[in-house]
């Protein structure tokens, strides 16, 4: 292992590994039942300090405190992590209780013949404030339902002895000892809820105890977090540290650690992986990795919104303008789900028309600093590559014309508020195939996809629809809404499309969130209305909703719009409803929701 670090910052390293080891026991020891218990006061104190969570979170970001975007971190901190925590809760509260975690949960097929288990909404108020939203996730081909009910619960499932069906085939956790149970999580700098969502995994997931090492972009989170995550620290469940790379290249190597989890860019990955410089490409190129621990990671990439044509009113082009708009431009661009490339028909009859909304919708979002480091120089990158570039305020729209190289928009992830679109031939089903090839064979990555389609259009697809869905390579799908829904709702899945390797990694390895503890995944698919309250009463949407959900809504505008004028009164109100419940204050925020 080498020692690099000097003693005043390695001994306080050092002191919080040997702390970890004496947790792991006192961790092994613990019955499902008092996790649950543990994870109620986790809850408690998360909800205690979400006001402070956020408000360290607009000012880490450059934000003002009455800045129309900060919002943005209600919704991305406390929120996203009181959502998972409830779903852990509810997961292993059913394991406690000799139940699976999937009772009451429809699991059938997909019309490719995949098990699919309908994930969302499972809650009555998740029903009501996001009726229209649906969830499910895929597992891998050959996997049947029973395979995926008596897999479910992963690490849990070793704590319960009662239930033959809920019996590992694997050794149990505590026959491993405490030694080796230790997971080393370096945290991604850009969304102050991933660093904790990822911890929880860990420790759920994997049975885990966890070092948490915060990217020096959220340092000034660190106080919140050791208030917010107490419950987890006093026993020596978890422990925080900060430092730059140089920390990171002592963990990694550090051999009390079982298992590396990593949120960052594949050049982070390799460096880990396989080392830098010369000695690491020769590293890679030999297949002689570095690091001897299993390792996961999600690392982002280039995020495709393929458009689908159809006839659509002057205000489906405006609010799907809008709603590409906040893909890009949604925490700055600084998101490794940020819809990035825009495929479009040429052929399209109301193409002109929905460019026009969408450069509109691009230029007047609130600015906002660019905040994350060296995103200014990829936003430079981008303006030499495109030097016909939209200059936008504070971003970029790359519009790639006949004969223009697409390469650079295709295979950089600028993290940075650049948006590039691009045109394919052809309309309907052929158009549609041939975005969803291009997406698989063009864009780099495979984290998240993009398809936005009106229900006539879809309806008139068919099976030709589902196929190009099940066609798209990609671990998370979104169909009429973005991604980022899919990141926020805990029990569906998060990660790369499955087949990446050490020297290939892609947009990384394994999965996270994933609260219902499913086996064999392979993606997940989340799916929203086309059209917002109170559109979605039309008499032409209501006759087109399908049966699994359906696309009526009573949402209007969603707050993480970028465009909502409520945005951050909402985000707000909803963060204190999860945290708190009470009616008369749900209330006061749908009606300042029907005002955005």
């Amino acid at each position: 292992m080498p020692d690099t670090l000097a003693d005043d910052v390695r001994a306080p390293i050092e002191g919080a590994i040997a702390d970890l080891g004496r947790g792991a026991a006192a961790w092994s020891a613990l019955t499902v039942g008092q996790r649950v218990t543990l994870l109620r006061g986790v809850r408690r104190t998360v909800a205690a300090n979400a006001r402070t969570w956020a408000r360290a979170a607009v000012r880490s970001k450059r934000l003002s405190d009455d800045h129309p975007l900060r919002g943005e971190e209600w919704l991305s901190g406390p929120y996203a992590t009181l959502g998972a925590l409830d779903a852990y809760i509810e997961t292993l509260d059913r394991i406690a209780h000799g139940r699976n975690p999937l009772d009451g949960i429809t699991i059938d097929r997909t019309a490719s013949g995949q098990t699919r288990v309908r994930a969302f909404p499972r809650e009555g108020i998740d029903k009501l404030l996001l009726s229209g939203f649906t969830g499910e996730v895929w597992l891998t081909p050959g996997i049947t339902p029973g395979d995926a009910r008596a897999r479910a619960g992963l690490a849990q499932r070793t704590r319960v002895h009662a239930d033959p069906a809920l019996r590992p085939s694997a050794e149990p956790v505590e026959a491993q000892g405490p030694a080796g149970r230790i997971g080393l999580v370096l945290g991604a700098g850009n969304v102050t809820s991933i660093p904790v969502l990822d911890v929880l995994y860990e420790l759920l997931a994997h049975d885990r105890v966890v070092l948490l090492k915060v990217n020096p972009t959220q340092d000034a989170l660190v106080p919140v977090f050791e208030r917010a995550l107490a419950p987890l620290i006093a026993p020596g469940f978890l422990r925080i540290v900060r430092g730059a790379g140089d920390v990171g290249a002592y963990l990694t190597a550090h051999d009390a650690f079982a298992h590396v989890h990593v949120t960052g860019s594949a050049p982070t990955f390799d460096a880990i992986v396989w080392g830098t410089g010369a000695q690491g490409k020769r590293r890679k190129r030999e297949n002689r990795p570095r690091l001897k621990k299993p390792i996961t990671a999600e690392l982002g990439g280039v995020s495709p919104i393929i458009v689908v044509p159809g006839e659509w009113s002057d205000e489906d082009l405006r609010f799907q303008a809008e709603h590409v708009a906040t893909m890009r431009l949604q925490n700055g661009g600084h998101n490794c789900i940020a819809g990035q490339v825009v495929i479009v028909s040429g052929e399209w009859a109301q193409r002109d028309q929905f460019l026009i909304e969408l450069r509109r919708a691009y230029a007047i979002a609130p600015e906002r600093p660019i905040w994350y480091p060296h995103s200014d120089e990829r936003m430079a990158q981008a303006a030499e590559s495109y030097p016909e570039a939209l200059v936008l305020a504070d971003r970029l729209l790359v519009e790639i014309g006949e004969g223009d190289d697409a390469t650079a928009l295709e295979q950089t992830e600028y993290f940075a508020p650049v948006l590039g679109v691009e045109q394919l031939p052809g309309a309907g089903q052929a158009f549609l195939d041939a975005a969803v090839a291009h997406a698989n064979e063009k864009l780099q990555g495979t984290l998240g996809a993009n398809v936005l389609i009106d229900p006539a259009t879809e309806a008139s697809l068919g099976a030709g629809f589902e196929r190009a869905i099940t066609a798209l390579r990609y671990g998370s799908i979104a169909i009429n809404t973005w991604t980022a829904f899919g990141f926020i709702t805990p029990t569906v899945t998060w990660g790369a499309f499955p087949g990446n390797t050490l020297s290939d990694v892609g947009s990384g390895l394994g999965v996270v969130h994933n609260a219902l503890l499913l086996a064999d995944v392979e993606r997940s698919v989340v799916r929203g209305p086309f059209r917002p309250f109170p559109r979605s009463l039309s008499t032409r949407s209501l006759s087109l909703s399908k049966g699994d959900g359906g696309r009526f809504t009573i949402l209007p505008k969603p707050p993480w719009f970028a465009s909502s004028r409520t945005a951050a009164e909402v985000s707000e109100g909803l963060t204190r409803f999860r945290a708190q419940g009470g009616v008369l204050a749900l209330v006061r925020t749908l009606v300042q929701a029907m005002r955005a």
